[in-house]
């Protein structure tokens, strides 16, 4: 199985459990090569500089999940968004008579349903249906040629729903491009070289205890892991393990099915 398709929480595991082996190895070794009292002489200034690498280790993981905490919203609310936009059109039809009404509404549960069945799991992969874009430029249009060939209340209908078929463009946009966007990678690396630059000074830490020594290493590669992890999987909303569902849109389509449409 590639590593992209494996579940999140076995994946996390893995890499958890990898990161503190090479932590508690790199340790033992210094042990080694190092005795306790000679670590014991270098304790405190160590403790002091590891402490000032902490501190800004906490300031950048607090600045990077607020980063990927509002991506996350932001992109819930882009879908549920889009996904309102799109019933609004369905609903907005039903004042037409049915040979105007058929094709919008048709197309609009159409492109509901390829959002869901094929677009989404082409987004875990970072991309986009062209079928989607597709029906979206249809939908449009057919919408702009009822606009045309009607007058009076049909035109006004056809008007309220080219003001949403344009909020609906934009959010279908907005979801589109925070797929594209991600932690910049300075991040990344002040993130990890910190998170390493800890570890290791830890291992020069003089205790009695070799176990208790080597346990300490392991539960703070594997803190720092597990923290580093949850960023990257909160960093994909649209990933393998999606927090932001299609749901929305399965309600929409859903409501339009029971109403014939598509």
């Amino acid at each position: 199985m590639h590593l992209a398709q494996m579940p999140t929480a076995v994946l996390g595991f893995l890499i958890i459990s990898l990161v503190v082996l090479v932590a508690v190895a790199g340790a033992a070794a210094v042990q080694r090569w190092v005795s306790v009292e000679v670590r014991n002489t270098r304790t405190t200034g160590l403790g002091q500089i590891q402490g000032a690498l902490a501190a800004m280790f906490g300031v950048i993981i607090g600045f990077s999940a607020f980063i990927v905490l509002n991506k996350y919203h932001t992109a819930l609310e882009t879908v549920q968004t889009e996904a309102a936009d799109l019933v609004e059109i369905y609903r907005l039809s039903e004042a037409l008579p049915e040979a105007k009404r058929e094709p919008v509404q048709r197309l609009a549960a159409s492109y509901a349903r390829v959002v869901v069945e094929v677009e989404w799991p082409m987004m875990r992969q970072g991309k986009r249906s062209p079928r989607a874009d597709a029906l979206i430029r249809e939908l449009r249009g057919s919408i702009q040629e009822g606009y045309k060939t009607s007058t009076g209340t049909e035109q006004y209908f056809f008007g309220e729903q080219l003001g949403v078929m344009d909020e609906l463009d934009s959010d279908r946009e907005a979801r589109l491009l925070i797929l594209r966007q991600s932690l910049p990678l300075i991040l990344w690396i002040a993130l990890v070289v910190l998170g390493i630059l800890l570890v290791g000074f830890s291992y020069m830490i003089g205790m009695e205890s070799r176990l208790l020594h080597l346990l300490a290493i392991g539960v703070m590669a594997g803190g720092i892991t597990l923290v580093l992890f949850t960023i990257a999987e909160l960093d994909q909303p649209f990933g393998m393990s999606p927090r932001v569902t299609p749901e929305p849109f399965e309600l929409v389509l859903h409501e339009m099915e029971g109403d014939g449409g598509g």
